[in-house]
């Protein structure tokens, strides 16, 4: 069965600056609320907000590093575990695709009349998730270190790469470079945001045919090559935690990272002065002589299950209302992302998303076949970066994993 292709409408560049409060309903009869999402800081703080309306007759939350992998499959049943999942611009286009979250026109009718604009996600002309924060990948690095070596913060990989080799031949560092590589989406991910700086397209014009098996895809695979001969030799299995507990051990000192994830970087817990008060951010980094940022814009929002009553669905849209409201700001939970929330006062730490916006970073491809080709990516390129296979030889595997996938999802013919 040919899957429905997905458009989204909208603008959620602007909305951190969002001109109309809204206030958060949570008086609630009764309902459930179940959320599923990732585990950083700022989901951690909507979920547990969402928790604290009163009568709600059950309310939990399982944020993990593994949501893609059971937030579907948690959804599915009827009724789902699940009332809420939190997701992205990639993960909630798997859900549609399953339709397992619905429509929120009706609640937001209903019960959202004064939640911004620039937050509703809408796909296909329906409302489909609300968004309370943007997010990209950007430069962080240690100050103390760059000025011991007399070097600029990077804003090229070519600037990193000289960078990184400087502080390794003056001994200080051995492995000075960082970022999310592990094996599977994350290192799918540093590809996407190399290639499009690279100015590489992903498919055929108009099309679902994958074309990344070009001048553009060999170039992307070097660079990540050649900035992982600079990582910790076990890089593979580093995503964003097992990345960040790298640099708060100070053995880190430039990486690629979220800036969802830079807060805790820092701040005390876990680290040292030494690491934590020279931890600083700048703007997502080019590539190749080009001006387009190697990096990908993203939004995070909250969405409904399909397969639930219509008495935990007006709960969940309630709770989760109330768990994006402006109430949640304050010192601690300023610093944890870029809100998309009215009040927001944007702390230092989130400069590096904010120069993502300014710099028009691309949006991560809202596509429905486009999670096809990150899991082929993501299951082919560490044979490269391990030696085992030519860049050719990697894009030509990668492509026919994904053919095969799209054939079998209708995508193509």
């Amino acid at each position: 069965m040919k899957l429905k292709k997905i458009l989204m409408t909208g603008s959620f560049l602007v909305a951190a600056s969002a001109s109309t409060a809204f206030a958060a309903d949570c008086s609630i009869e009764s309902g459930r609320l179940s959320i599923v999402g990732n585990e950083f800081p700022a989901i951690q703080t909507v979920a547990r907000n969402a928790q604290e309306c009163e009568g709600l007759t059950e309310a939990k939350a399982n944020l993990t590093a593994d949501h893609q992998k059971i937030n579907l499959a948690g959804m599915q049943g009827n009724p789902a575990e699940y009332t809420t999942a939190i997701v992205a611009n990639s993960s909630i286009v798997a859900l549609i695709n399953e339709d397992v979250i619905r429509p929120l026109d009706d609640l937001v009718a209903a019960y959202g009349q004064d939640i911004p604009r620039n937050q509703l996600i809408t796909i296909n002309g329906e409302i489909m998730a609300v968004a309370f924060m943007a997010n990209a990948q950007h430069l962080v690095y240690r100050k103390d270190i760059l000025e011991q070596i007399g070097v600029e913060p990077p804003k090229t990989y070519e600037e990193m790469l000289a960078a990184a080799e400087k502080i390794r031949a003056e001994g200080i560092l051995e492995h000075p470079l960082g970022g999310p590589y592990m094996a599977g989406w994350n290192l799918a991910q540093e590809f996407i945001n190399m290639y499009i700086g690279h100015g590489g397209e992903f498919y055929e014009p108009g099309t679902a045919t994958v074309s990344i098996n070009n001048e553009a895809g060999v170039a992307t695979l070097e660079m990540l090559k050649a900035l992982s001969e600079y990582m910790n030799p076990d890089f593979l299995t580093h995503d964003s935690n097992g990345t960040s507990a790298e640099w708060e051990a100070g053995n880190v000192a430039l990486m690629n990272m979220w800036g969802s994830r830079t807060g805790v970087l820092m701040d005390a817990e876990g680290s040292t002065p030494e690491v934590y008060e020279n931890t600083m951010v700048g703007a997502p980094m080019t590539v190749g002589g080009n001006d387009t940022p190697a990096s990908t814009l993203w939004w995070d929002g909250w969405t409904v299950a399909k397969n639930i009553s219509d008495e935990d669905a007006e709960a969940t849209f309630k709770a989760m209302k109330h768990g994006i409201s402006p109430a949640i700001l304050n010192d601690e939970t300023m610093g944890q992302a870029v809100w998309m929330i009215e009040g927001y006062q944007p702390a230092a730490v989130n400069e590096g998303v904010f120069s993502a916006i300014s710099m028009q970073t691309t949006p991560y491809p809202m596509l429905p076949h486009h999670g096809l080709l990150h899991t082929a990516l993501g299951d082919n390129i560490a044979d490269f970066l391990q030696g085992k296979e030519s860049a050719e030889q990697t894009l030509s595997d990668i492509e026919a994993a994904y053919t095969t996938a799209a054939r079998e999802k209708g995508f193509i013919n």
